[in-house]
């Protein structure tokens, strides 16, 4: 049973709960996704501690049940998690494993609906709206997208049945593990007003703590307080978006697609390194196969973050917003560097480091001013393309070219555990 916030009469099965007409948007969420996938492939590892990540020098990048029960968490050193459970056993990720079960719990989705928005590995929103005279309501769509993952991928997953994309996500997380949330349209004020703030997932740890320094923790308070005030605390534009989510309004509908939220990749030194010569180019051979995975996705990137692991098990991150998205390997690698000089590492040896692009959008859709030295020197297609000899080396596929002329912008339990708020999801 979920155990997220609940009317009164919560846990009855309401008549036509999820059945009428009105919008509905499921999001759905795979459990624990590495862990599970993990456990999937070696079921004789089931109800031990179980960390995924490299033995020697990495982080946990997964852990089960029972390894957080000892405190493991994933981003954790490897060595502090096995200090900790030292008879975990550790297993190597697996990423080409973990890429075709993301692949078939997309053809999974796609069954259900053609508008499925993909946001990670393991979760994707559904706008079954529409698919209703098919497969019936809301709630026995999430049931047989239950029965299909875990008959065809061997592990669960959660959903949250609401009226937006906001509910939806917030009803999952409250579903899991193996569990279902239904918040219909007139549940949604009081189901919210529940939560803390940091239960939005826009508010990190800096806009939570500037919210409760002016009394805000819930987001009821958030609702109930003057909009000025709250912009005020967190900005203009930031703080008529968090009253609106507050309020429950959230307009945005499901885009069908895979949609990137960051580019990254990071290394660990085999030994720490004091030579800051070594780190920097590291730095240039991450930024160059970062710049390499964004031109064959067709992204351009405008935030650029740069991570240092520190002997001391510490790791900084610096970030950087551009004024014009690229996807330049040189332009990320001058950014980065000027990044990874203002970190002050105190003496410390460097364990660890990571470059990260951000706020990635589509070539085609980003209006892109070029600059002066772009503007008098090569022409917009022959600079794309710059890159692509060096992807080719190094096996990454080149995207799809663009037309000259064209704007170059860039054994699981079978349970049920379906929560039902008496009400239409109208």
């Amino acid at each position: 049973m979920s155990r997220g916030p609940r009317a009164e009469a919560s846990g009855q099965q309401g008549e036509g709960t999820g059945g009428t007409p009105g919008r509905a948007i499921l999001h759905v969420e795979l459990d624990a996704f590495v862990a599970s996938v993990e456990l999937a492939r070696r079921p004789q590892l089931r109800g031990r501690p179980v960390i995924v990540g490299e033995a020697s020098r990495g982080v946990v990048v997964a852990a089960t049940d029972e390894a957080r029960a000892f405190g493991v968490r994933p981003e954790m050193p490897m060595a502090t998690a096995l200090q900790l459970c030292p008879q975990a056993v550790v297993v190597t990720p697996d990423h080409h494993a973990y890429a075709e079960v993301s692949a078939g719990f997309l053809r999974l989705l796609g069954d259900i609906t053609v508008l499925v928005e993909h946001v990670g590995v393991g979760e994707a929103f559904l706008d079954v709206t529409g698919a209703r005279r098919r497969w019936g309501p809301p709630t026995a769509i999430a049931e047989l997208i239950r029965t299909r993952v875990r008959q065809q991928l061997g592990i669960t997953c959660s959903v949250g049945i609401g009226s937006t994309k906001l509910v939806a996500r917030l009803a999952s997380a409250h579903a899991r593990p193996d569990g279902v949330l239904v918040v219909p349209r007139p549940a949604t004020r009081a189901f919210l007003r529940v939560l803390p703030v940091g239960a939005l997932w826009c508010v990190g740890e800096k806009t939570e703590a500037a919210l409760a320094r002016r009394g805000i923790t819930t987001l009821a308070e958030l609702a109930d307080t003057e909009v000025s005030i709250v912009q005020r605390a967190v900005g203009t534009v930031a703080g008529a978006h968090l009253v609106d989510l507050a309020w429950g309004r959230d307009p945005r509908p499901v885009t069908p697609g895979c949609r990137e939220r960051s580019i990254g990749v990071d290394e660990t030194f085999p030994t720490d390194v004091s030579d800051l010569t070594v780190v920097e180019e590291k730095v240039r051979e991450l930024t160059d196969r970062c710049a390499a995975r964004m031109r064959a996705k067709g992204l351009v990137t405008r935030t650029i973050i740069v991570q240092i692991g520190t002997s001391d098990a510490r790791t900084l991150a610096r970030s950087r917003t551009l004024v014009t998205p690229t996807d330049g390997g040189r332009e990320l690698f001058l950014v980065a560097r000027e990044l990874m000089a203002g970190v002050d590492l105190r003496g410390l040896h460097v364990r660890l480091v990571g470059v990260r692009a951000g706020e990635l959008s589509r070539v085609p859709t980003t209006v892109r001013r070029p600059r002066w030295d772009e503007a008098a020197e090569e022409p917009a297609g022959e600079r794309r393309t710059a890159g692509q000899p060096v992807d080719r080396v190094r096996g990454v596929p080149s995207s799809r070219p663009v037309r000259a002329g064209a704007s170059q912008a860039g054994g699981v339990s079978s349970r049920s555990t379906t929560t039902f708020v008496p009400a239409d999801l109208s």
